[in-house]
């Protein structure tokens, strides 16, 4: 069963904040958690290892940042990239610009509510899994007519 769950991987140094997320997650019935990384290495390592479908990546992390953990995942190779949610207390623009164009596919400022976040999972992996499909038949019957 869990195969056809979401999979997705917390990237948070604060580890209430990251207990938290993973209990309310924990509850959903189509989502799992499949690890919790307390740093940019970390957060790298279990990518690779778990291949997740969506990473919850904080901004403020030790070792390597959430920037440079979106840089070298632009230097890996996947099957299927994961998609990246980001977390930041941080509203700079220029942050939220750099985050976007290195892959990032939200950028959610903290505090936020987590109902939101796990919206927006759900959200992200319709757009993935329905969403080119029936955009390009759309614009195949389209071209038809």
């Amino acid at each position: 069963m869990e195969g056809s769950k979401i999979k997705i991987i917390i990237a948070d140094d604060n580890k209430d904040f990251s207990n938290i997320l993973n209990d309310y997650i924990s509850m959903q019935m189509d989502i799992v958690v499949k690890g919790i990384a307390a740093n940019g290495i970390e957060a790298l390592d279990l990518i690779q290892e778990k291949k997740p479908d969506v990473v919850i990546l904080d901004m403020n992390m030790p070792i390597i940042d959430g920037l440079g953990v979106l840089e070298r995942l632009t230097t890996m190779n996947f099957d299927i990239k994961p998609h990246i949610l980001v977390l930041s207390a941080v509203a700079k623009k220029t942050t939220t610009q750099k985050a976007l164009a290195l892959g990032a596919d939200y950028y959610i400022l903290k505090p936020f509510s987590i109902e939101t976040l796990v919206k927006k999972i759900r959200q992200i992996m319709n757009v993935a899994i329905l969403g080119p499909a029936n955009i390009s038949l759309n614009h195949t019957n389209k071209s038809k007519k």
